[in-house]
């Protein structure tokens, strides 16, 4: 039996980190699938659809915090496990809700609070307490490259599910297989965590939060992760209907959403990797320009299923690649000791983002009948978020005495 100060083994962590992350993001990123075949069958608009994907997206970050203190306090077993569960019945209450606040409520609420206890803030908090800080990057990219191998294998099977089975049993099915995740989260069960016993710590939760939120690099992390989230999830949930209003077939979107998957797999891995050994501001940095060239040349080009692919592509290899070095940079500044807490409002920003990205979406397409407005923004943000990464300080954080502010924070 492990002794209450042994770690787990590195192995344990990333194979069961990494099928969790598999299976809820995998069944997230299919979510645009949905947004035609609900709206035809239920008579609703875009907007309506759009607008409880937005909450889901934001309900995510407000609980991410809570379950990421939760996470720190009392282990990641408890949360992974009981976010399995809220997974499922907002799978099934999606499929069957009559009215747009029911489906708000389900796959808006029920969802995003599902994915807070489900995926990377999580996660990364049982990695970093782990896994040494010299391989920690790494980890941290071998789990966000699961959940983009979740992507390209889920994206998928929706899509086949949807028009084998029609879109709400689809929905019923996934809410079956979500329900894996608990038994997986059991490999991730912490034995410092156990009864009687609590983690040893320097600070409360109320000095680590004043310590992150008056350090100026942690407000620029969270402003860059606000437009990663606005840009990821407006391309995850409107590209399929944007390509379908332009002409091309359904299959083109599915195969797309997987490509994107499929390359972000390499993306992720690559960011962790290049972060043990560059600096991961300048990863950052590079990330977000990227993303806003390929964006506007896949907007200047012809549109054909070929630039689509190319697009898909080129977008996967820095899709959640931001992920890594961001939470990389938070345990390297701060530690690990409130690493899920700090990491859920860091992502918190990141859904403010992600909200704001579906929801404009929807607002503007049903206003003007066109996406293009929204695609000039996420060109923009790009730009900025590329920006304000470059002033960041790695660096770890100088205490003087334990539990108190350091001078000039």
């Amino acid at each position: 039996m492990q002794s209450p100060s042994r770690n787990l083994s590195m192995a344990q962590v990333l194979i069961c980190g990494a099928a969790i992350v598999t299976l809820s993001m995998g069944i997230r990123h299919g979510f645009g699938l949905w947004l035609q075949p609900i709206t035809q069958a239920q008579g609703w608009t875009r907007e309506t659809f759009a607008f409880a994907l937005a909450v889901q997206n934001l309900s995510w970050g407000v609980f991410g915090i809570f379950a990421g203190m939760l996470a720190d306090r009392f282990g990641a077993f408890r949360v992974i496990a009981g976010g399995a569960v809220l997974y499922a019945l907002g799978l099934v209450g999606m499929a069957l809700s009559p009215t747009g606040l029911l489906f708000t409520l389900t796959a808006g609420v029920l969802i995003g609070a599902a994915q807070a206890g489900t995926t990377y803030a999580v996660i990364y908090g049982v990695i970093g307490r782990n896994i040494p800080a010299e391989k920690r990057s790494w980890a941290m990219g071998v789990a966000a490259a699961a959940g983009s191998f979740g992507q390209f294998l889920m994206v998928p099977v929706e899509g086949f599910l949807i028009s084998g089975l029609g879109w709400k049993e689809a929905l019923l099915v996934l809410g079956a297989a979500v329900l894996l995740i608990a038994p997986l989260a059991f490999g991730l069960r912490e034995n410092r965590f156990g009864p009687g016993q609590a983690p040893p710590r320097e600070q409360t939760i109320l000095q680590a939060l004043k310590e992150a939120f008056k350090y100026p690099s942690f407000q620029l992390l969270m402003a860059g992760y606000f437009v990663c989230g606005f840009q990821v999830v407006f391309i995850g949930v409107h590209m399929p209907s944007y390509l379908k209003d332009k002409g091309l077939s359904p299959q083109v979107a599915s195969y797309a959403l997987a490509l994107i998957g499929l390359f972000n797999v390499f993306g992720t891995y690559a960011a962790g990797t290049l972060g043990q050994r560059l600096a991961k501001k300048n990863i950052l940095a590079f990330i977000y320009l990227a993303r806003a060239v390929v964006i506007a040349v896949f907007l200047a080009a012809p549109l054909s299923p070929a630039s689509v692919y190319i697009f898909a592509s080129l977008m996967g290899l820095l899709w959640l690649s931001t992920v890594p070095p961001t939470n990389a940079v938070v345990a390297q500044i701060f530690g690990i000791q409130h690493l899920s807490m700090l990491s859920g409002f860091v992502f918190f920003s990141h859904q403010i983002g992600s909200f704001m990205g579906v929801w404009l979406g929807g607002v503007l397409y049903d206003r003007t009948g066109s996406y293009d407005i929204v695609w000039y923004i996420t060109i923009a943000l790009g730009v900025f978020a590329a920006l304000i990464n470059l002033p960041v300080r790695e660096a770890a954080i100088h205490r003087p005495a334990a539990g108190r502010l350091p001078q000039g924070a």
